[in-house]
């Protein structure tokens, strides 16, 4: 709808079998940026541990307005110990995993729950603004100003293309804080003008 420039998806190696594990992430992010964020510093923590890897991954569409509801790591361990579960949360915590995010041990059901960043969505009205404004203004304009407006408070972290709306996600240690710092800027900007601002995390 506005021209996002993004990749497409990461290609998934395959590793030995083990035990599996699920990381059920709470984040709307493109397969590429899921490899990016979590996939890939993850399996090299792993390895280095000598526990095991990530073996694939996946991304759970849905409906408007959000697009993507979360992302899934597939993980082969040699065993679903303490040690490696701990191990798993303490690295994809420090990657910044949203709240609501949860590990999913596939041998007993065993579910626990992690994450530390609060999420916020911007949705872009792509209908109802004149069409001078989508035809002057750059949503990668708009990205690049999330970033630098959040600094250490955050981060965008993914994009969901609709029919009316495009969805913009940022994660950070707080919803508020992250709100406070886009408003002025989403006041401003024409191409933000009847957006809205949900918490996704």
């Amino acid at each position: 709808m506005f021209g996002l420039k993004f990749g497409g998806a990461r290609k998934q190696e395959t590793a030995p079998q083990g035990a599996v594990i699920t990381a059920r992430l709470n984040a709307k992010v493109q397969p590429i940026d899921r490899g990016d964020y979590y996939e890939d510093p993850l399996t090299d923590t792993l390895q280095a541990k000598g526990l095991g890897e990530v073996t694939g991954g996946g991304t759970q569409l849905s409906e408007e307005p959000c697009g993507i509801e979360f992302c899934d790591l597939e993980i082969s361990v040699h065993a679903a110990d303490e040690e490696t579960l701990a191990a798993i949360i303490q690295r994809l915590n420090e990657l910044g995993a949203p709240k609501g995010s949860r590990l999913i041990v596939e041998a007993t059901g065993q579910q626990i729950p992690f994450g530390v960043n609060e999420g916020l969505a911007v949705y872009l009205n792509g209908t109802d603004l004149e069409d001078a404004v989508y035809r002057d203004c750059d949503v990668n304009h708009v990205i690049d100003e999330f970033d630098r407006l959040l600094a250490s408070q955050g981060a965008f972290r993914g994009y969901w293309e609709g029919e009316r709306e495009t969805a913009l996600f940022c994660y950070g240690a707080s919803f508020a804080e992250m709100k406070a710092a886009l408003e002025p800027f989403l006041a401003d900007y024409p191409l933000c003008e009847k957006a809205r601002i949900e918490q996704i995390a």
